[in-house]
C-alpha cells in the first residue's frame, strides 16, 4: 500500500486520498475565446512523463485539503509533499 504524507496530518494510507491530476496546469484566462481543439488540449493533454512528476492530491478522508506531491511514475515513490500555495523547490 502506498503511504502519502499529508502536509497537515502526516503519513496516511493512500485510501484516504483522491488523485487530482498533474499539477501546475494554467487555466485559460479567457476560456470563451478557445476553440474546441484548444479547450480539449487544456482539459485532456498531459505530459505523462516517465520519472519524477508533480501532482495534486486531496486528503479526502482526512483534513480535506489539497496539496502537491512529487511522485515517481514508475516506482510510485513520493519524494515530498507541500501545500498548494507554496512554490516547489
Amino acid at each position: 500500500m502506498l503511504m502519502i504524507t499529508c502536509p497537515w496530518c502526516g503519513p496516511r494510507d493512500e485510501s484516504e486520498f483522491t488523485y487530482g491530476g498533474e499539477a501546475n496546469i494554467e487555466r485559460p484566462t479567457d476560456p470563451e475565446a478557445l476553440d474546441d481543439a484548444a479547450w480539449a488540449d487544456y482539459l485532456f493533454m498531459r505530459s505523462n512523463p516517465k520519472g519524477w512528476h508533480e501532482e495534486q492530491w486531496c486528503h479526502a478522508h482526512g483534513c480535506r485539503r489539497w496539496f502537491k506531491a512529487e511522485r515517481h511514475t514508475v516506482s510510485y515513490a513520493i519524494r515530498r509533499t507541500w501545500p498548494m500555495d507554496e512554490e516547489s523547490s
